[in-house]
């Protein structure tokens, strides 16, 4: 759902890279993106090491990182995504699965050298700031800066009124509907912010125009399909309207 996305937002080259369990599957969904095969362990989820050692190989030519998105939380994983904030040089967006790997040890967030955007929803977020999910909805904007204050780090807090923050700069979402609220639905946001990261725009930049664009082609795909029956493959079709919209000329 990533991929796709970031195909319908504007990268030129994709490659999902995924469990070897699943890569026939992952390549049957969409014929534009290319798959590459991750050792996985007995469970079917990716294994440290030769993940890696593939993703060094793979990042040499690519301009940005997305992780997340159907990995999976193991010990290898925790290590993975670790390895991912400490030592990858592109820009990264971090969602899902790599959120859950990451509390407990939120420290590498400190000290980044490059733009890394966070994705996470409300049960997220609170696993990363240590706090309960009312605490968070409490005072969203509060809590989203507050986590953002580290070099390099923007914070996306997804939800209604989604905010996008870099500890300083905020904005607050006015795109979406509820029907968005759907499995696969934050998926399709990391790919549109990664292809967007990847056509060189700022950090913040490009996390506040992906989450409008998003919140847009949800919009876009209700009025097509209802708020009900609403499936984020919906969203990625109608993220080249929603960009096509944005780009002409109102009257």
């Amino acid at each position: 759902m990533a991929g796709a996305a970031a195909l319908r937002s504007g990268a030129g080259l994709v490659r999902v890279a995924c469990a070897s369990e699943v890569q026939s599957t992952v390549a049957s969904f969409e014929p534009s993106y290319l798959s590459y095969p991750l050792e996985n362990d007995i469970d079917g989820v990716i294994r440290f090491e030769p993940a890696r050692q593939a993703l060094e190989r793979l990042s040499k030519s690519a301009d940005v990182l997305a992780i997340g998105p159907g990995l999976g939380l193991t010990d290898d994983v925790r290590m993975l995504v670790r390895w991912v904030v400490e030592s990858v040089e592109l820009p990264t967006v971090i969602d899902a699965d790599a959120l859950n790997a990451l509390a407990g040890q939120t420290d590498v967030l400190g000290h980044l050298r490059r733009p890394v955007v966070i994705t996470p929803h409300p049960g997220e977020f609170a696993r990363l700031a240590e706090l309960t999910v009312a605490e968070v909805q409490t005072d969203r904007e509060m809590h989203a800066v507050a986590l953002a204050q580290a070099e390099n780090l923007i914070v996306v807090l997804k939800g209604a009124g989604t905010v996008v923050t870099d500890g300083n700069k905020v904005y607050i979402n006015t795109t979406g509907n509820p029907g968005m609220a759907t499995g696969g639905s934050g998926d399709v946001l990391t790919g549109v912010i990664a292809a967007l990261l990847g056509q060189r725009l700022a950090a913040f930049e490009a996390a506040q125009l992906g989450v409008y664009i998003h919140g847009m082609a949800g919009d876009i795909a209700c009025e097509q399909n209802g708020e009900i029956g609403m499936i984020a493959g919906d969203i990625v079709d109608a993220l080249p309207d929603a960009f096509y919209y944005l780009a002409e000329p109102q009257h």
